[in-house]
């Protein structure tokens, strides 16, 4: 216990899936955290849930992430609330599917505003906020289809390896200004969200896709549960992983790998 204790943490996307689990394990490690997303009502009872057992520890801020103006509201809150951030978790994504045939320019842009340009304004204002309190960590999440590619949802991929490239430059900018802020990446397969499950729904019949084409065993085989991915994120965000920034840490049950 207490492996981020009295650090702050900021969490988007927080009201469901990978961003709540962070938030909880954070807190319970210690941590004030803020919570946000656009989803008010379910964002609310996350922060409810952590104050019920840890009164005063958490705060959720209705919040869109592709805007600057919301960004600078939610540090300043934070500030005001907390002190200061500490730990910066870049969460909240959207995925629409889409290959290089039928994707729109207008689908393309809608991903790469939030999954993007979300995480930039992100990862500027928070490192402005670290500098204050002589260092800090960020996490990125990004996705395995940043690595490895995806056919399916290419608008996705291109963000993510946006956001991989983006953080290799934020660690190599703030290695040689020495300012203590560290950035990672964080690259699952899949995982069992809300997001991921209504997946189905929302791919053509017919479409040849890996989602539409895995059945229920490869599903529970292949997908990582929120709690693996926030056991990481704890990791990264606190004192332990100090030595380790630009780095991407693949968590995707080795799905890269040839089985044979």
């Amino acid at each position: 216990m207490g492996r981020v204790q009295d650090k702050v943490a900021i969490i988007t996307g927080a009201a469901s899936g990978v961003g709540k689990e962070d938030a909880i394990m954070l807190a319970r490690e210690g941590a004030k955290v803020v919570l946000t997303d656009l989803n008010e009502a379910d964002g609310v009872k996350v922060a409810e849930q952590i104050n019920a057992t840890s009164p005063g520890s958490a705060l959720f801020i209705k919040h869109d992430i592709a805007s600057e103006a919301g960004w600078k509201e939610v540090i300043e809150k934070t500030e005001a609330a907390f002190g200061g951030v500490d730990i910066l978790v870049n969460n909240a994504a959207i995925l629409l599917y889409g290959n290089i045939e039928n994707t729109t320019l207008e689908t393309w842009q809608k991903v790469q505003r939030i999954n993007s340009d979300g995480y930039f304004l992100g990862c500027h204002f928070g490192v402005l906020a670290m500098k204050k309190r002589g260092g800090g960590s960020i996490v990125n999440m990004a996705s395995i289809s940043a690595i490895g590619g995806q056919g399916s949802f290419v608008a996705y991929a291109a963000s993510k390896g946006a956001v991989t490239a983006m953080t290799r430059s934020i660690a190599a900018h703030c290695r040689m200004e020495l300012n203590n802020i560290r950035c990672n990446t964080i690259h699952p397969d899949g995982i069992m969200t809300p997001m991921v499950a209504n997946l189905h729904g929302t791919i053509p019949k017919g479409e040849k896709t890996a989602v539409r084409m895995m059945d229920q065993k490869q599903m529970m085989a292949r997908f990582a549960k929120p709690t693996d991915i926030a056991n990481l994120v704890l990791f990264l965000a606190s004192d332990e992983s100090k030595f380790i920034t630009g780095a991407e840490m693949r968590i995707d049950n080795g799905y890269l790998m040839w089985a044979d």
